[in-house]
């Protein structure tokens, strides 16, 4: 029960900080628009639960410049091991490429089947992983899982075609979730700068860090 409660807790105080943060920019993001425990199946009677969806419509909505988008959000409270957490993406990457089974004979002339997500959403939504209850080596540990889960997923399309981010919820609460600083893969020194970015950026990304 207390972990139960603990992770209900983290959860709301990460959708705090996306009222918060729109409220600030002058965007929009209300309370119904942080929906808990979603549905989505992958087949084989399993389906994909995230803590949450997001959606935020960012930019002025009175004006022409916007976007609306959308955002599974998992919370990790050190409550599974990173190999448990990394397994999450391949279930994501399932979800993307899922497409029911149709009974009985399809007719020549029928379009052939889409897949499920599409009936939901206009664009698949991104994933976004937020860290709490460990310390700098916990994150840097499951963020190099959540690395490596992406990278067995070749040849799928979904690490390029998906943005997967992850965020310590301490990051969120000192930046917030709309501005962070975002840390590039390791890469041969001189390393690249931190540039501010936000955690619903639309650069496609396989799993970036913001911190």
């Amino acid at each position: 029960m207390r972990l139960k409660i603990g992770r209900a807790l983290t959860v709301t105080e990460t959708a705090l900080l996306f009222l918060e943060g729109a409220r600030r920019r002058g965007e929009l993001c209300r309370p119904l628009d942080w929906i808990c425990e979603v549905h989505d199946p992958i087949g084989s009677g399993e389906a994909v639960i995230p803590d949450a969806l997001r959606y935020y419509l960012s930019g002025p909505a009175d004006g022409d410049d916007w976007a609306m988008l959308r955002a599974f959000v998992e919370v990790d409270r050190a409550t599974m091991g990173p190999e448990r957490l990394a397994a999450k993406v391949t279930s994501y990457e399932r979800l993307y490429r899922y497409v029911p089974a149709v009974s009985g004979r399809r007719p020549a002339l029928q379009e052939p089947a889409l897949e499920e997500w599409r009936r939901r959403y206009p664009l698949f939504p991104r994933v976004l992983f937020v860290l709490d209850g460990i310390g700098p080596a916990g994150v840097e540990n499951r963020i190099r899982a959540l690395r490596g889960g992406a990278g067995l997923l070749a040849p799928s399309r979904f690490p390029c075609d998906v943005p997967v981010l992850a965020a310590p919820l301490a990051d969120l609460l000192q930046y917030g979730p709309l501005r962070t600083r975002v840390a590039s893969r390791p890469r041969p020194r001189p390393r690249p700068r931190p540039r501010p970015a936000s955690l619903l950026d639309r650069t496609c990304v396989s799993v970036d860090v913001a911190r």
